[in-house]
This record gives C-alpha cells, structure tokens and sequence, in this order.
C-alpha cells in the first residue's frame, strides 16, 4: 500500500477521534467556524511556496510562519465540519503535505454549539 494511501487511511481515523471529543463537548458539526490546518515544513521557502499556493487557487486561508528556526504554515478555512467534509478537506491537506514534502499536523477548531 502507497504511504500517501496509509496517511489517509490514519488521518481519517484521527480526524474520526477529534468529532467525537467534540460530540462530547455538545459541538454542533453543521455550524460554521474557523478550522486551522498546520503543516510543518522544512524551511522558510516551503513555507511560503505552499502558503501561496493555497492562497491563489483560494482553497483558504494560509500564513507562512518562521519562529525559533522553525517554518509554518497555517491555513484556516470557515467551514462546517461534518464527517464527510472534514474527511474531505483534511484529506487535500493530507495530499498537499505529500506532494510539497511537508508534515501535517492536522486540524483544529473551537466547539461550536446549537
């Protein structure tokens, strides 16, 4: 099985794990919020290179970071997070930090109640 495969098939079991502490905590998944997505990447150029990138083709909204040697990205995207969409979208993120060589670290938002 590729590793692009087994980070998906992971992410989604993590991403599975994070609804239910926040089904826990009453969340209300068809409410719109903001939903941060952080890549780590391995230098200042990746970190602006993806943050571009996700910028111009307007899949959210991404900031480049570089505090004490390290490099960021974040994106954020106001979005509901309903199993299918959320598996959806972090599964992109998934795609994007293979194809540009990054670390994603996942995502995370407020809980939002009814």
């Amino acid at each position: 099985m590729s590793s692009v495969v087994q980070k998906l098939m992971d992410s989604a079991v993590a991403n599975v794990d994070v609804l239910r502490s926040l089904d826990s905590h009453g969340d209300d998944f068809s409410k719109f919020r903001d939903v941060d997505f952080l890549f780590y990447c391995p230098n200042e150029e990746k970190a602006e290179l993806v943050a571009a990138f996700i910028n111009d083709h307007q899949y959210g909204v991404a900031t480049a970071s570089h505090k004490n040697g390290e490099s960021t990205a974040q994106v954020v995207i106001n979005m509901p997070i309903q199993q299918h969409i959320i598996l959806s979208v972090s599964g992109f993120m998934t795609c994007l930090a293979e194809l540009y060589g990054l670390d994603f670290d996942g995502w995370g938002c407020c809980v939002v109640q009814a």
